[in-house]
């Protein structure tokens, strides 16, 4: 595993350029590719990237303030008190790393948003507080956490819903099938488990090793005086605006879940958080603090989404990602199916690191070529899914958020997310071998 991880390191610290550059590289090659490998004209390139480029806004927005709202709830004296209760288990480094890692795919089972915030901040207390722990590597081990796929999993949610775009093809798929079923249920607990073995004995060099120097998560409240303040200016240090202003979304929320019952989307999360920091936040004051803290950290977001859904547009318009999902089809048996699929996720997802996005791109060849095989349906549609996450733990899109609460480049993270990458498309894709033979 030290070999792996040495040779993972170095290939990335030469060959990997920063999360920026990356965009720029895979936009000029997916741009070269629709005219060479597809015929396509210039014209119609820069069309589909111009189209695209808009279609993200507004999930950076929702991105971006998953990653404010988060930044303000974690900032509050409460949830710093669980982090620095969490931080103060471990031992040793190893110990460390490994409890950062299953505290984040815990979360991230939770929620998507969840997961990228509390691991995030926990990295950063535990690489502050355990001598030893490489603050890097548990920024990545937070972030490996990522491919578990749980209760807001988007493509199993919507081929169980009524009116999917698929139902006519296939009919409505129940989660009980996919989801939790059996074996994908027993996959995500060796996922855990093993996510947990291969950071708790990661060791990087002692020369190497970094130790977070930022300012610890307060979890105290900071008292103003506020004599003399006139009262306008007293108020921004009250908190009764905050849970003034909290009634809002708590009513909306309550509303919701009596209605439609309790199912999570983005918006409804960033609600979530948004209530909770509310109540937590001491004032107005302390809440624009956090804020401001925050939107340091969204910048990544902010101007890197567009340039992904700009190169989705060009893989769509282009024909690429048809071509590619044929492809893999076309060399495929009613055994290999589920792990092909797998397969042609994964390398799709680096191009359109959306998994809605990229299953309604691929999800009708996929399935359309699934039924004609006479392959298992429940499991191609979570071989797609476990293989867009598969490739989301070594392209930086998704490390954005976390990258920007820990303040770190793709790069000081993406040698150990390489690692990992290579151990679990080997578990996952180990599973489906298993169910193929059972």
């Amino acid at each position: 595993m030290q070999t792996l991880t040495r040779l993972c390191l170095k290939f990335v610290q030469t060959c990997l350029p920063n999360a920026l550059l990356l965009a720029i590289a895979l936009s000029v090659a997916v741009f070269l590719m629709g005219m060479l490998l597809e015929g396509q004209s210039a014209h119609t390139m820069l069309n589909g990237w111009g189209d695209g480029f808009s279609n993200l806004y507004q999930f950076a927005m929702q991105m971006s303030l998953i990653l404010l709202t988060g930044f303000v709830m974690a900032k509050t004296p409460i949830i710093a008190r669980m982090i620095d209760r969490l931080a103060s288990v471990p031992k040793t480094a190893g110990q460390a790393a490994g409890l950062v890692a299953v505290v984040s795919m815990v979360t991230f089972y939770i929620n998507w948003g969840f997961g990228m915030i509390v691991g995030a901040f926990l990295a950063r207390e535990m690489a502050r507080r355990v001598p030893g722990l490489h603050f890097p590597l548990a920024v990545a081990a937070a972030y490996s956490g990522e491919i578990i796929r749980g209760t807001t999993a988007s493509i199993p949610l919507l081929m169980a819903s009524e009116g999917n775009f698929m139902q006519d093809v296939v009919g409505i798929i129940p989660i009980t099938e996919t989801l939790y079923a059996w074996w994908n249920i027993a996959l995500s607990l060796v996922l855990l488990g093993l996510l947990y073995f291969v950071f708790s004995r990661v060791k990087p060099e002692a020369s190497e090793i970094k130790q977070y120097k930022g300012e610890p998560l307060n979890n105290t409240v900071e008292k103003v005086d506020t004599r003399g303040m006139p009262w306008v200016e007293k108020l921004e240090h009250n908190r009764l605006p905050n849970l003034i202003l909290a009634l809002l979304p708590i009513g909306y929320l309550a509303v919701n879940f009596h209605q439609l019952g309790f199912t999570l989307n983005l918006n409804l999360v960033i609600l979530i958080f948004l209530s909770i920091g509310l109540i937590l936040q001491p004032s107005p004051a302390s809440l624009g603090a956090a804020v401001k803290e925050g939107i340091l950290a969204c910048r990544g977001i902010i101007l890197q989404f567009p340039l992904y859904a700009g190169i989705a547009g060009m893989v769509k318009v282009s024909g690429l990602a048809d071509s590619m999902a044929t492809w893999f089809v076309d060399i495929a048996n009613v055994h290999t199916f589920p792990i092909i699929t797998f397969i042609s996720a994964g390398i799709v997802n680096i191009f359109i690191p959306s998994g809605g996005g990229q299953w309604a791109i691929q999800g009708p060849i996929m399935l359309e070529a699934a039924q004609r095989l006479g392959a298992d349906i429940p499991q191609t549609i979570m071989a797609f899914t476990w293989g867009d996450a598969w490739t989301n733990q070594m392209q930086p899109f998704w490390a954005l958020p976390l990258l920007g609460v820990a303040g770190l480049s793709a790069r000081d993270i993406m040698g150990y997310c390489v690692m990992w990458t290579l151990i679990c498309g080997a578990a996952i894709m180990t599973t489906f071998v298993l169910l193929s033979i059972l």
